[in-house]
């Protein structure tokens, strides 16, 4: 695979975020239309049913996964990277494996759940690379 090896920088990391979370936020929706039809109309209520609860954050948590997994493994790109001209590969430039978008996508929530600590490291990281992005061996380049 052919890359350009310069690192993206903070503005463009962070329209890409933006734009995957609108994306991923229009998957979950129709996610949740898909349980709400499928259970003719019930609504989960979390202090009532807890493991209804649980079972259906934990789809929606899968359903998150694939949504990354499937365009990091398939092209390296969610719909945000296309947009905004952007590639994820490992440190060597190669193509990223399930274990590498597993990784990165399991510390980008613990960024996330730290109040984006994970992705404001990207300040101080020469690279701008974040937790997940150090911790996978992966990062964003410029196409």
């Amino acid at each position: 695979m052919e890359t350009n090896s310069s690192y993206v920088g903070i503005l463009r990391y962070f329209a890409v975020i933006f734009y995957d979370s609108l994306l991923l936020f229009s998957v979950l929706f129709l996610a949740t239309i898909i349980v709400y039809l499928a259970t003719d109309g019930t609504i989960i209520y979390p202090i009532e049913d807890t493991q209804t609860s649980i079972m259906f954050q934990a789809y929606l948590f899968i359903i998150s996964f694939f949504y990354f997994a499937w365009s990091w493994v398939k092209g390296g790109q969610t719909l945000g990277m296309k947009a905004w001209r952007v590639r994820l590969v490992t440190s060597d430039n190669q193509p990223i494996s399930l274990r590498h978008c597993l990784l990165r996508f399991l510390i980008s929530i613990i960024s996330w759940l730290m109040f984006g600590m994970g992705f404001f490291w990207a300040f101080f990281n020469k690279q701008h690379r974040t937790w997940h992005d150090l911790i996978s061996n992966t990062h964003l380049i410029v196409l």
